[in-house]
């Protein structure tokens, strides 16, 4: 059995966090032959939009928010570890404007090969964040396996009148950020040895804050879509913002807020497989300016594990907006707006 002492979690499983996600491309393959949902009134929100959770309406008042997601380790401290799967799991109900009230832990880890330890630890670093959230553990599921994974299926509520979804942008919208990006080359540098203790700590901390301070903070503003940035990057999930809504989005690369060093780990070879899918499935749906190189492209595609919300508010508010989130401590920037040409497509100036 393996000492929790000395044991390297992200060296047990070639991708981590959202990076392990299925790509964009792929996914569509498998899920585009499948019959469609039978239809059904109180659904308000399924597969259409690509959608952060599913949403069902429970009565005039009350909507259900439901979502799971989980995967393979992020970082080595097995209680980080479960800290950010567990602020990753919840950022969806968050995304969708609404309450978390359950969770439910998801456990495949290799009981007789590991030291029980780390799975305690896991357990405990997301049985805090969830403490914090002020979400109540109902259960879970485990299994034995090889390589350990660990995340959650979570339950919220929300008011049907009030649901945010990816599909709602309008033109003249400004778009803000509450996350910087760079954390899926920061991770994998993590696993090169190419980051310091400071560098790891910042990434975690930037993982396992919870979204909930940047939704409660938009409930009160005139926010026409959100969604949260994971696997499928801030293009990745600003494309499907701008296809849902069909509208154009510009992203302002300058304003985008990033992790210190990412250029210089993505220089290094430190971009994972995840964030080279997102940019091929991007492509053509993404004009960058010519000046920009393919590193600096591949950082707007890297793949995000617990990001930041991407919020789309009326043009009015975004500055108002964006004070109350920096003054409530949320790290955010205006990075973009968005248009009404080029409908689906975005462009990077």
């Amino acid at each position: 059995m393996t000492d929790s002492t000395n044991i390297k979690l992200t060296s047990l499983s070639s991708k981590g966090g959202c990076g392990c996600k299925i790509g964009p491309a792929d996914l569509a393959k498998v899920l585009r032959d499948l019959p469609p949902a039978s239809p059904n009134s109180d659904l308000l929100v399924g597969l259409d939009t690509s959608d952060d959770a599913g949403v069902y309406r429970l009565n005039d008042e009350l909507a259900m928010v439901q979502t799971v997601d989980f995967f393979t380790p992020i970082v080595d401290d097995p209680y980080a570890f479960g800290q950010v799967a567990a602020a990753n799991a919840i950022s969806d109900v968050y995304a969708m404007g609404g309450k978390p009230l359950t969770a439910l832990n998801i456990v495949a880890f290799p009981i007789s090969t590991l030291d029980k330890q780390i799975l305690t630890d896991i357990l405990r670093g997301a049985g805090d964040k969830l403490k914090e959230a002020g979400i109540t553990l109902v259960g879970g599921h485990s299994i034995d396996d090889n390589e350990p994974k660990f995340g959650l299926a979570v339950t919220g509520i929300v008011h049907p009148d009030k649901i945010r979804t990816n599909a709602g942008a309008k033109a003249g919208d400004k778009l803000i950020l509450t996350k910087p990006i760079g954390v899926g080359i920061t991770t994998t540098s993590i696993k090169r040895n190419l980051v310091t203790e400071e560098e790891i700590a910042r990434v975690t901390n930037v993982m396992s804050t919870l979204n909930k301070t940047a939704s409660e903070t938009m409930e009160s503003y005139d926010v026409h879509a959100c969604t949260d940035v994971t696997g499928f990057g801030l293009l990745g999930h600003a494309s499907e913002m701008a296809k849902g809504s069909n509208t154009g989005i510009r992203i302002y690369n300058e304003q985008v807020p990033m992790l210190s060093r990412v250029r210089e780990l993505a220089e290094a070879g430190a971009v994972p497989g995840g964030t080279k899918n997102n940019f091929d499935h991007l492509k053509n749906d993404v004009t960058f300016p010519e000046t920009m190189d393919q590193i600096d492209q591949w950082i707007l595609c890297d793949a995000v594990t617990s990001g930041g919300l991407l919020i789309s508010v009326s043009d009015k508010e975004a500055d108002d907006l964006l004070l109350k989130l920096q003054h409530a401590g949320v790290e955010a920037a205006i990075i973009g707006e968005v248009t009404e040409d080029h409908p689906g497509h975005i462009n990077v100036l």
